[in-house]
């Protein structure tokens, strides 16, 4: 199967959970706001078994245009990762 879009998933988890789709969709939709609000404001998320988004701050450097060749200033700035847990590195392979 190719990438699973959102509608996909929500049919599958609706599927094998047994809840009806609008549930499952609220559902994941508490979950995306709560993993905002927790990285905002404790600095990671964790959704055992699967991995954790982690706050990182990004130190302002030096970087080349592509087009140009010309050296540009690049700003410091906050950006969110994602690590993905042992578990699902090991059940992948």
């Amino acid at each position: 199967m190719a990438k699973m879009t959102k509608s996909q998933l929500l049919n599958h988890l609706a599927e094998k959970s047994g809840l009806a789709k609008k549930d499952v969709k609220n559902f994941l939709e508490v979950m995306t706001e709560t993993a905002y609000s927790e990285v905002m404001n404790s600095g990671e998320f964790v959704i055992p078994g699967i991995g954790k988004l982690v706050k990182k701050n990004r130190a302002a450097r030096q970087g080349r245009n592509p087009a140009t060749g010309e050296t540009i200033q690049i700003p410091a700035k906050t950006v969110v990762k994602f690590r993905v847990a042992k578990a699902a590195k090991e059940a992948v392979l």
